[in-house]
């Protein structure tokens, strides 16, 4: 245990998100300009801070929380990723999405609990549908690969309970109007998300309905975090906030503060979105006006086309990347973007060369063992981060828990997440920056037929 944890980098997001560009004007919070106080200062506002703010109101009335976002609201992870809050098992990490019958029955218990949060969320503050979607998801299949795949998903679900539907090429074809897909599987208890509407929305209404006990702040990293008795004292770069508890909701950069070194690994993964769609180019597309699919095999690609606040488009993601470094290039970004063009017009020859005028990097962070980096780190520091690549529901279930933790609540949520063991020690660099990257390469080149 330290005195101080200075963090050694900021966070740095290349591209703007189209999910955030497509919204409209949202509203801008204060850049922290002064010493203040709190019970809880939270430190980010994505899944897991706005998630762990709310919670702490609702365990705590009697709570003021302050919290921190480096950046803007939803300009960084949380507004990047491809909405998916999926219920079911899905590990990023393997060659497939499941694990063991336990550990999954576990997974989808928690899971929905996050599902439950933001539907009451959604309610609470009258989002727009897109917002939060219970409209379910499809695992497309382009080749015999990614049937079977698809069928051993199928056999883990029927030992689950769970319900599906298996989609023909023709019911395919029918959904998206592409004759791309040889097969899917359709699974209905995804909730899909805009992602940045989403944490807008939660964001303006949390500081709206609780503005006594919660406060926010952009353009307000934490610097550093100055033990101050039993609490701390987090600087920024023009104010300070002294806090009873610190929660770090900071995904992977929680190593950046000297925690969890050399456990966690950095992700990114890439993204472009279409210009807006019109009639003509609906037209030719067809199929249904909006519908979402992950890939069966893991790394291939991740598709969405979206409708209502912002319009008609269509969401691409794919290709993954391992940076230590916690940043890519804007260069980078481009190289990915003709990727995503590429599976696109494969998709959807007819529309050749449409524009993308938005393509983005998200950032992920992903364990050897793919458990989270949760628990107390240190007197009344709580970090509720690492997760692995499932940043909408374990975000969510991270926020939920680590605020149960700071409030005394004993709750399943808490207990689970420190059920696990601890993230694994990487290989020390640069192997495992070779090796990572060239299992990714590897996984992306036998995934080829769904990129």
């Amino acid at each position: 245990m330290a005195d101080r944890y200075t963090a050694r980098r900021l966070p740095r997001d290349p591209g703007p998100s189209g999910w955030l560009e497509i919204i409209g004007e949202v509203p801008a919070y204060p850049q922290l300009e002064d010493g203040i106080t709190a019970d809880v200062v939270v430190i980010g506002a994505g899944f897991t801070g706005l998630s762990a703010a709310r919670r702490l109101a609702d365990n705590d009335p009697s709570l003021s929380v302050v919290v921190l976002e480096a950046g803007h609201v939803a300009a960084g992870p949380a507004g990047r990723n491809s909405g998916f809050m999926i219920d079911l098992p899905h590990d990023l990490g393997g060659d497939s999405y499941v694990s063991n019958i336990d550990h999954d029955r576990k997974q989808i218990t928690l899971n929905r609990k996050a599902q439950d949060f933001a539907r009451a969320m959604a309610a609470e503050y009258a989002m727009p549908e897109e917002a939060v979607d219970p409209c379910g998801r499809i695992n497309g299949a382009a080749d015999r690969s990614g049937q079977n795949h698809n069928l051993e998903y199928t056999t883990h679900l029927d030992k689950l309970g769970e319900s599906y539907t298996i989609l023909s090429a023709d019911d395919m074809e029918r959904i998206t109007g592409t004759p791309f897909y040889t097969g899917g599987l359709y699974m209905p208890g995804t909730i899909m998300l805009q992602p940045a509407l989403y944490i807008t929305r939660l964001a303006r209404g949390m500081t709206t309905t609780l503005a006594n006990r919660v406060s926010l702040y952009e353009r307000t990293p934490a610097l550093e975090m100055q033990r101050n008795g039993s609490g701390w004292i987090v600087q920024t770069p023009k104010g300070s906030v002294t806090a009873g508890t610190v929660i770090m909701a900071v995904n992977g950069h929680a190593e950046s503060f000297g925690f969890y070194k050399k456990r966690l690994m950095h992700v990114f993964t890439y993204a472009s979105m279409t210009r807006e769609l019109d009639q003509d180019s609906m037209n030719a597309i067809g199929g249904e006006p909006k519908w979402n699919i992950t890939p069966s095999d893991p790394m291939g690609t991740t598709i969405r086309r979206i409708n209502g606040v912002g319009g008609n488009r269509i969401v691409v993601r794919n290709r993954w990347s391992f940076d230590s470094s916690m940043e890519v290039t804007e260069g980078r970004v481009k190289r990915f973007a003709r990727s995503h063009r590429e599976s696109f017009r494969k998709r959807f020859p007819q529309l050749e060369g449409i524009d993308f005028p938005y393509q983005w990097a998200g950032r992920l962070c992903l364990s050897m063992n793919s458990v989270p980096a949760f628990g107390m780190v240190d007197t009344n520091l709580v970090s509720a981060c690492c997760q692995n690549g499932l940043g909408t529901a374990k975000g969510t279930l991270a926020g939920m828990a680590s605020a149960d933790l700071v409030t005394g609540h004993r709750t399943d949520i808490v207990r689970e997440m420190e059920s696990g063991e601890d993230p694994k020690k990487l290989p020390p660099w640069p192997i495992s920056s070779i090796g990572a990257n060239s299992v990714i390469k590897f996984r992306e080149f036998k995934a080829r037929k769904e990129l």
